[in-house]
């Protein structure tokens, strides 16, 4: 009766599938950003790519709040499925909004600092994309999981001492209180980015200790 009842209900959807798709355009936004900061990319062209990979990411999104909606069993709890889609949102959300700093102002150079935020964003991207990965077998990787959730917080603490490194030298090194301003903002924005790293890190521990 159980079994006839279940068959009756909206079935799982492939919310680990949408998950993953997220990092993977997640990824792509922070490597598009990396390169625009490094110089690799251009950067007009850089910040119109992250624009249109945060836009993926948003429709995705949609999709996982939609499956959840209409599913009656879900292979996790529903408010954690809700706040790890959200949280994986954010990042890629504070990535467009740095692009769009970065074109508001005109930024066509940056700092080393910068750069090297840049570089950070990408390992915590593909770090949060290999776990987000992991997380269908979650039992099996409950350990690799807590490693990757670790080194993630860890890239945060680097990304906010660059952070405090960065402003300072802008402070005694730049002569220009509008370029001054200009340059702080991006660089809080950049360690906006790891923070939301670091929110997804937490929704993946908190889905670790609850269900292993």
């Amino acid at each position: 009766m159980l079994g006839w009842f279940r068959a009756l209900m909206p079935r799982e959807e492939r919310f680990f599938e949408l998950f993953t798709r997220h990092a993977q355009v997640t990824v792509a936004a922070a490597i598009t950003l990396r390169d625009l900061l490094t110089g690799k990319s251009d950067v007009v062209e850089g910040c119109k790519e992250i624009s249109q990979r945060e836009a993926e990411a948003d429709e995705l999104t949609r999709e996982v709040l939609y499956a959840l909606r209409r599913t009656f069993i879900t292979p996790l709890a529903r408010g954690d499925i809700k706040d790890l889609i959200t949280s994986m949102d954010d990042a890629i959300d504070q990535m467009n909004q740095t692009a769009r700093t970065i074109t508001l102002f005109e930024v066509r150079s940056f700092e080393r600092p910068m750069q090297e935020m840049g570089e950070i964003i990408v390992r915590a991207a593909e770090l949060s994309a290999e776990a987000v990965g992991l997380l269908a077998s979650l039992a099996k990787q409950a350990n690799r999981l807590n490693e990757l959730t670790e080194e993630i917080v860890r890239v945060e603490e680097q990304a906010d001492q660059l952070h405090e490194r960065g402003r300072k030298q802008l402070f005694l090194n730049q002569n220009n209180a509008i370029a001054f301003v200009i340059g702080t903002e991006v660089y809080d924005h950049l360690e906006e980015v790891v923070d939301r790293f670091e929110d997804v890190a937490s929704e993946i521990s908190a889905i670790v200790i609850e269900n292993v």
